[in-house]
């Protein structure tokens, strides 16, 4: 988010989902610990710089679930648990990298909800209630 409450979305270029407005994000890589993960995909999904950044400086949002007919590599059904976290971006849009996505923009909550063009995948996160693959939304 920004500090005008717009949710920060790009255009993927890559398979899952490719061609669709998602979230940033990304994947925990085999034997790296959550918070490495969360400082590499920081500074590869929205270069920021990550020296004492923390997933605390996150906000939980709940685990999910994904399920896609093909993956990054090839067309073979994918599932993805993710673990959803919410920070706030300060940075352009010109700032961010383009090998994932190939165009940004802001859109309102109630914008991106009811915009054909947003994954159903990145709608979830913010249909309260609405989620039957949301595993978790309260982790205390």
């Amino acid at each position: 988010r920004n500090n005008k409450q717009e949710i920060l979305l790009g255009k993927r270029l890559n398979r899952p989902a490719q061609g669709s407005w998602f979230v940033p994000g990304g994947r925990i890589l085999k034997d790296e610990s959550l918070e490495n993960a969360f400082k590499r995909l920081m500074k590869e999904e929205l270069a920021i710089e990550t020296q004492g950044l923390k997933a605390h400086n996150g906000t939980f949002k709940g685990i999910y679930q994904h399920f896609y007919d093909d993956n990054d590599h090839e067309v073979i059904q994918t599932h993805y648990v993710v673990l959803a976290y919410s920070i706030e971006f300060k940075g352009s849009l010109d700032s961010l990298p383009k090998d994932q996505h190939g165009s940004y923009k802001w859109l309102l909550e109630k914008e991106l909800l009811i915009d054909s063009r947003v994954h159903k995948h990145t709608k979830w996160y913010f249909q309260k209630g609405q989620n039957a693959d949301a595993l978790f939304t309260d982790i205390s």
